[in-house]
């Protein structure tokens, strides 16, 4: 059984930058294509900090599109090389690295207008 990691309270400290890669940005676009619109426009006209994961929902503080998070997200805090300050025990596994080469970064290279 994985460990619960605590993502609350830490208002995306740990959400950025995130890079993509090719099948992360087909996964996030049908998830954000299929979301409520009103959903989807509370989430995409929040604030964020500078560098905070352009899906983070600040107003929840959790991520906005958690079934549909980039595979970093879903290796975080997990691995030794990304490692959750608030539970650092709970990265057991070896060094992650993505199968696949990164698209971009999201909030930096990818914005809401290239999920719509």
């Amino acid at each position: 059984m994985m460990p619960q990691l605590p993502c609350r309270g830490c208002r995306g400290m740990c959400c950025g930058p995130v890079p993509v890669t090719g099948s992360d940005l087909k996964r996030i676009r049908r998830y954000v294509r299929a979301m409520p619109s009103g959903d989807r426009d509370k989430l995409k006209d929040q604030l964020r900090f500078f560098g905070t994961c352009i899906f983070f929902d600040q107003d929840e503080d959790k991520c906005g599109i958690h079934p549909a998070r980039p595979d970093i997200c879903r290796a975080f805090g997990l691995h030794d090389n990304l490692v959750c300050f608030k539970q650092p025990d709970a990265a057991t596994g070896p060094s992650w690295s993505s199968t696949e080469p990164a698209a971009g970064v999201l909030s930096a290279d990818y914005q809401w207008r290239d999920f719509a």
